[in-house]
């Protein structure tokens, strides 16, 4: 029986992975295992590992790394705690493959960590840029240290092959996140406003606003920037979900805390909304408003627009909806005024969103339990040269 392992540091990122963890799961073949790290395990960040247990999964191994710091000092620090941890796991739990997602400082730990043991790792959303993030030197580096990989478009496919990868093991599948929003069932509009307690209104837009980690010391100009912009918005319910555990997001928490306290009427904030909220929340949003690559990647499939603000996202491909903005309190209101107007509120309703693609689970399923693990850590480099001519 080939054993599976996830390791999963996020809320966002869980909420992604959680139906190739469940079609694992319920695979004869395959043995799920499951790491937890980084921000579910921190109570500031709503330990959301608790949500992956409520989901009717057992988590094998708990890794605490995140330092309660604030600095890139705090967030080099739990890189390396996170990697003599993982280097324990892997031992002890020695899987047969490890799937990983994304670009966050954590996986980093974990790909290294796995890179020693020998263990092969498939990554999924290689090849992606975002200029603004360290993320984007993390994600290239992973792909380095992956042996399969999964890409959400075609585009990020060539990028992962002219990284030197093998073109037989890069797949593009699509966004697994996109392929979600189709089977997670939608709360009542009802039922959500009672999880929240909040009523949401007929307009209203989630906000999720994250540290642009390569800039420097922006994080509270910026987080005041988007705040001063969205008081503008008189006739609007505002949702604010937290930003991730990187440099200077506390800051912008402190930020968020402190409008939600003084505007209790129009706005609502949340450590981490989870899966199921999270979508409902969009399904009945007017937009999306941030930096999150979910804006980018999820939401176009709603239909609604979204404003993407800054430098973050800066390099992914986005469907029409997304309009893009300085991360400057003028170009933000000017970019709500434009996302909020009727032309491009139908504009966005027929966007057609470039990382969907059928079966995208199904199609990783069956490359991660068939694809033959003998004699694949050893890699050649794929000349890039040779594969155009």
């Amino acid at each position: 029986m080939r054993k599976i392992c996830f390791v999963t540091g996020s809320r966002a990122e869980y909420g992604l992975l959680s139906g190739l963890m469940k079609s694992v799961k319920n695979d004869s073949k395959l043995q799920l295992q499951i790491v937890a790290t980084n921000m579910h395990l921190s109570p500031e960040f709503g330990f959301t590992y608790r949500e992956i247990e409520k989901e009717g999964f057992t988590i094998d191994k708990k890794v605490e790394m995140l330092l309660s710091s604030d600095t890139a000092v705090g967030t080099a620090k739990s890189v390396g705690l996170g990697m003599i941890s993982f280097a324990d796991v892997f031992e002890d739990i020695n899987p047969d493959l490890i799937v990983i997602l994304g670009d966050r400082y954590e996986m980093i730990a974990v790909a290294s960590a796995a890179l020693f043991h020998k263990i092969p790792i498939a990554h999924l959303h290689g090849g992606e840029i975002t200029e603004g993030a360290y993320d984007d030197c993390i994600r290239h580096a992973i792909s380095k240290m992956s042996h399969l990989h999964f890409t959400s478009t075609e585009a990020y496919r060539n990028r992962v092959i002219q990284l030197g990868e093998q073109p037989e093991r890069v797949f593009n599948v699509g966004a697994i996140g996109v392929e979600n929003i189709k089977h997670v069932p939608v709360m009542s509009k009802h039922e959500l406003e009672a999880s929240l307690d909040f009523k949401m209104s007929d307009k209203c837009i989630i906000v999720t606003y994250h540290p642009v980690t390569l800039e420097d010391n922006s994080a509270e100009q910026q987080s005041k920037a988007l705040l001063s912009a969205l008081d503008s918005l008189e006739d609007y319910k505002i949702i604010f979900t937290y930003p991730n555990s990187d440099t200077n997001g506390r800051v912008i928490i402190e930020k968020i805390n402190e409008y939600a306290t003084t505007h209790p009427e129009k706005v609502k904030a949340w450590p981490s909304l989870g899966l199921k909220r999270y979508l409902s929340a969009l399904h009945y949003a007017t937009a999306a408003v941030g930096n999150s690559s979910s804006g980018i990647i999820e939401v176009p499939s709603f239909g609604i627009p979204t404003l993407n603000i800054g430098d973050r996202q800066k390099g992914r491909i986005a469907a029409d909806s997304v309009f893009n903005c300085e991360a400057t309190e003028s170009a933000i209101k000017e970019g709500l005024y434009i996302i909020l107007s009727d032309n491009f509120i139908a504009k966005a309703k027929q966007t057609r969103n470039p990382y969907e693609r059928e079966n995208t689970t199904e199609n990783i399923l069956n490359v991660i339990k068939t694809y033959p693990l003998d004699n694949i850590i050893e890699k050649h480099f794929y000349d890039i040269n040779q594969w155009n001519h």
